[in-house]
């Protein structure tokens, strides 16, 4: 009997179990797990609130670093964007049986030489030009004096005029407030400092990235996953190659502009032809507009000479090479480059100017280029796939 009640009070194994709150008498209503994720649930307001406060400083706070870090950033870009133009020329050197590391040595001490020109171009004849319109505001007031328009003033304002200009004479030929009309001394020197550092960070940075731009692609490919590396490698390959192209022809292309300035400023006996063609090679550096923005430089510094004649042939024939430039020599040079139509040149280069600047305008031709090739690696055969 004993047994047979110890085997009455213990429930099979298969036999369901029964909740006490049934032997209680209450129904059991299993939880529904909540539909609703964290961001949405509103029945804590203080927590949620507290931590949308947060995020809301946390992305204040980041737009004010990267708002602060701007020079930086366009130091890299700048950098950056000069590697990838340099590397062409440090792999043409590998091809020819150097080491990157001999090639790099090369490639940078040949652009440190033509810095060292352009500087030895630009400094000089603007400190003369400084100095002799130091010198010749005398005169030019004196020749002023000479002119009808000094004497309508004149009439109009009696002695008042003559005042007028002495001040103004003594005003420029004093040196301390040419100083003052550039902003301060200390600014202007503070300028030069942070063009002088900025310029040496820059040429720092270059020489890091054409050193290490095979690395760098290597490391950043070892954060794919292994099955896309070949892939994405190949398109890293032809995305930097199109920006490195690009820059080779851009600078190409200036050089022309440059040879043909110096060789008609100095054929027509014009003024500074050295520097004119120095300021021709960094206007037309910038995309679209820089041959027009310097023909009209050219020509009116030409103007300036007083020689009609030589101005009209300069603008004439500097209009004819813009012309052969257009049709001729860009569609050689850049379409080995970059493969891009003329219109999303133009947006991009109007886009990139606005929210860039100079830097801005520079850069949107190749990023254009290498967004439509990943457009045409990735996207359209990924699309072509769906049915």
């Amino acid at each position: 009997m004993k047994k047979k009640s110890a085997r009455m009070t213990t429930p099979a194994a298969d036999e369901p179990k029964i909740p006490e709150q049934h032997l209680e008498g209450r129904p059991v209503v299993d939880p529904e797990p909540s539909s609703k994720s964290f961001w949405t649930r509103i029945d804590r307001p203080f927590i949620f609130g507290f931590l949308m406060t947060l995020g809301g400083l946390a992305a204040i706070l980041l737009g004010l670093a990267l708002s602060n870090l701007s020079t930086v950033i366009i130091y890299i870009a700048l950098a950056l964007f000069a590697a990838l133009g340099l590397d062409p020329a440090v792999r043409f050197l590998e091809r020819r049986g150097l080491n990157r590391g001999v090639a790099v040595l090369c490639v940078i001490l040949g652009l440190v030489i033509v810095l060292g020109l352009v500087v030895w171009a630009i400094v000089p004849v603007v400190v003369k030009q400084i100095s002799g319109f130091v010198k010749d505001i005398p005169g030019m007031i004196s020749d002023f004096q000479r002119t009808d328009l000094f004497q309508t003033l004149q009439d109009q304002f009696g002695d008042k005029i003559d005042d007028l200009l002495a001040d103004a004479q003594k005003f420029l030929t004093d040196p301390g407030n040419l100083l003052t009309i550039g902003g301060g001394a200390f600014q202007v020197g503070s300028s030069i400092a942070n063009a002088i550092s900025g310029s040496i960070v820059v040429l720092v940075l270059i020489i890091y990235f054409v050193s290490t731009l095979p690395g760098m692609k290597q490391a950043l490919l070892r954060l794919i996953p292994a099955r896309d590396r070949v892939r994405i490698g190949a398109l890293t390959d032809q995305v930097t190659d199109s920006v490195g192209g690009y820059v080779q022809g851009m600078v190409t292309l200036a050089f022309f502009n440059a040879i043909v300035v110096l060789i008609l400023y100095t054929s027509f006996g014009l003024p500074f032809p050295i520097l004119l063609a120095v300021t021709a090679f960094l206007v037309t550096l910038i995309p679209l507009v820089g041959s027009i923005l310097f023909w009209v430089i050219g020509t009116l510094v030409a103007l300036f000479t007083g020689n009609v004649l030589f101005t009209v042939l300069f603008a004439a024939i500097y209009l004819v090479y813009m012309q052969i430039e257009a049709y001729v020599l860009t569609p050689k040079v850049m379409n080995r480059a970059v493969s891009i139509p003329g219109s999303l040149v133009v947006i991009g280069a109007l886009a990139g100017g606005t929210l860039l600047g100079l830097l801005g305008a520079l850069v949107a031709v190749p990023v254009a280029a290498s967004i439509l090739i990943i457009i045409k690696q990735v996207w359209i055969p990924r699309q072509d796939t769906r049915i």
